[in-house]
This record gives structure tokens, C-alpha cells and sequence, in this order.
């Protein structure tokens, strides 16, 4: 399905931009476009492959002219592009809803227009239960995706959803790796918080997975581990030969959970298993308001939500055994420099 086909990536320049190049440049795919606003990152890429099938467009998402021009002639599209870090979120929360929300419209409009067949759109954990402007603005992001759906044809609109990702932008890793070496005290906001732990060719997968599988307005959610950020430090001491090495709790910041939600209560109730993923399908009622306030569903009371309190958790061996298949991990401890793709 991807020979002689061309893929967008908005925010391609990004760790997930990287990792979805680094599988498809072999491929049949006639031409791999690269749509971000960073022309440095940009030209830092295109020094690193040297590949004619990898073509590279400045612009914004947030301008509908340059998204339309990127997507024109393009086959299927990964959305990426996104404002993801918490603090800057919250500070200013009009520059999420303008990125993250209408960002998202722009390319999805632009990709209806043009009769693209699929658009994957990523994703986060913070978006279910949200209690910060990022997660905010993913949820709608996540219902401006559903609801373009509904009423097309021609363009399969999918979403994926997914926890930390490991060694990605805004990770918790570099800086605890960072800690240890220069003999500072690791800073953890709270021992028993936990979070779902991927590597960013999970994250890979399971937008392939949605790609591949993907009906439209379905959310597809990868099963993962978790573990409490405690066992990551030990994991990340023990790796790095030093297991005395001070934790200092400095407490929960501003916008943290306790622990992270992959899907909600409804949303697991609705779903359907797959194994290794689940699949959410689409809200489909109209604007007939019986069926929100007329009809209910008692099986709803007996729901859980999917957490990462609640999934497998990892122990210290089983978290070690999980950070070294990162090629940044294996760097560290084999005392080489590897740069992480933010």
C-alpha cells in the first residue's frame, strides 16, 4: 500500500518524524515530505540521510496556505505537529488551542480538499481526564478528528493515543542520565507516580497498526507497561553502576496526575480488543438529544478506565531490560554521546 505513494509528516522534524524515517526510507514510498516551521532542524536532517525521496517544506500549521501546499498530491498524512510540553501549555494556553486544535483543522480541511486517503493524527495520554491546557487542547484535537469523520468518503481520519515515549522530547530520561553523571540528585516529584513506558518504535507501530487497520473516527490505543518513577531511577542507577545515587522528592508541579489514563471508563467500555491494542470506535449519534438524555447503559457502572496504576507493571530488572533497547541508553552506558532528535 506504500509503493509509489507519497507521506506527509507535519512535524517531521521531531523524534517521531525521525523514527517513521528511519523505517521508511527503504520502502516503496515514492517521496517522504517533511513539514515543519524549523529550517535548522530541517537542514540538520537533510545533511543527516542525503535521500532524494525525502522532500522538505517550511510552513506552519497554523497557516491554512502553507498546509494546503504541502498536502496537495501528497497520499496519506501523519499529524505530528503539536505543542507538547506542559509548562509552555499552560503559560499560554491560546498557542496550544491555535497549534494543537486549529493546527489540526488546517489539515484535516486541507486534506479532505485534496481527497487524501488516510490521516493518522497523534495523540497523548494527558488528553483523557485532562487537567492542564496541553491535554485540553489534545481532546479536542482528538473530537475535531472524530467529528471531520463523520461526514466523509473519500479520507480515513484515524487517531492514535499513547503514553511516555521514551527518550522523546520533554523525557524524563536524559535528565535523570544527566543527574547521575554530574552527581546531582535525581529529582523526582513523587515515588509512587507512575507512567506508561514506550519506545518511540511503539509509537511507530502503532501508528502503522492504525494506518493499516484504521476505520474512520477509530481511536487505537497501544497496551503498555508502566512504572512508578522510582523504579525508573533504581533501573537507571543500577544501569549506570551507581545505586547509592541521592533521589531528592521535590513534589508534584502544576498540571501533573498521579498517574496517567490511556482510556477513559466510556471509552473502554465501547472498546474492542485486539490484543496488543484497542480500538475505540467512533461516537456516532446525532444531534438527537434522546439518545444523551432519554437512553443510558447500566453495563457503564462495571467499566474501569485503562491507567498506568492499573496495567502490567514493571520492576527494576524488567524496567532495565526496557531502557536498553534505546540507542540512547545503550550510549550512555557504553560511555559514547548519542544526541536525542527533539
Amino acid at each position: 500500500m506504500y509503493d509509489n505513494k507519497t507521506l506527509l509528516i507535519t512535524g517531521g522534524t521531531g523524534s517521531f518524524g525521525n523514527a517513521v524515517l528511519r523505517r521508511f526510507l527503504e520502502s516503496g514510498l515514492s517521496e517522504i515530505r517533511i513539514f515543519s516551521r524549523d529550517e535548522k532542524k530541517q537542514d540538520d536532517m537533510r545533511k543527516k540521510y542525503q535521500s532524494s525521496k525525502i522532500k522538505f517544506y517550511i510552513g506552519d500549521v497554523r497557516d491554512y496556505q502553507s498546509v494546503l501546499n504541502v498536502v496537495r498530491d501528497t497520499d496519506y498524512i501523519y499529524h505530528a505537529a503539536a505543542l507538547k510540553q506542559v509548562p509552555s501549555c499552560e503559560f499560554y494556553p491560546l498557542e496550544a488551542v491555535k497549534t494543537n486544535i486549529l493546527g489540526t483543522e488546517n489539515v484535516l480541511e486541507a486534506a479532505i480538499n485534496c481527497d487524501v486517503k488516510k490521516v493518522v493524527v497523534l495523540s497523548t495520554d494527558k488528553a483523557v481526564y485532562p487537567i492542564n491546557a496541553m491535554g485540553i487542547s489534545k481532546a479536542m484535537m482528538e473530537k475535531v478528528a472524530v467529528a471531520k469523520s463523520r461526514n466523509i468518503n473519500n479520507t480515513v481520519i484515524n487517531v492514535t493515543r499513547y503514553g511516555n515515549v521514551m527518550c522523546s522530547r520533554g523525557s524524563v530520561i536524559p535528565l535523570f542520565v544527566n543527574q547521575i553523571n554530574h552527581d546531582q540528585p535525581i529529582t523526582i516529584t513523587d515515588l509512587a507516580m507512575t507512567r506508561f513506558m514506550m519506545t518511540l518504535d511503539d509509537a511507530v507501530n502503532l501508528v502503522l497498526y492504525a494506518f493499516e487497520h484504521g476505520k474512520p473516527g477509530e481511536i487505537f490505543v497501544q497496551k503498555s507497561p508502566a512504572a512508578t518513577i522510582e523504579t525508573l531511577s533504581n533501573a537507571l542507577k543500577d544501569l549506570l553502576h551507581k545505586p547509592k545515587h541521592e533521589l531528592q522528592v521535590i513534589g508534584t508541579r502544576h498540571g501533573e496526575k498521579l498517574y496517567e489514563v490511556l482510556l477513559s471508563r466510556e471509552e473502554m467500555f465501547a472498546s474492542e480488543d485486539l490484543g496488543n491494542y484497542y480500538r475505540v470506535p467512533p461516537d456516532l449519534r446525532d444531534l438527537n438529544y434522546d439518545k444523551f438524555i432519554e437512553k443510558g447503559e447500566l453495563k457503564m457502572s462495571y467499566s474501569t478506565d485503562y491507567n498506568s496504576h492499573n496495567t502490567k507493571r514493571l520492576n527494576v530488572f524488567s524496567m532495565k531490560e526496557l531502557l536498553m533497547k534505546l540507542p540512547f541508553i545503550q550510549a550512555v552506558v557504553a560511555g559514547k554521546v548519542f544526541e536525542i532528535e527533539d
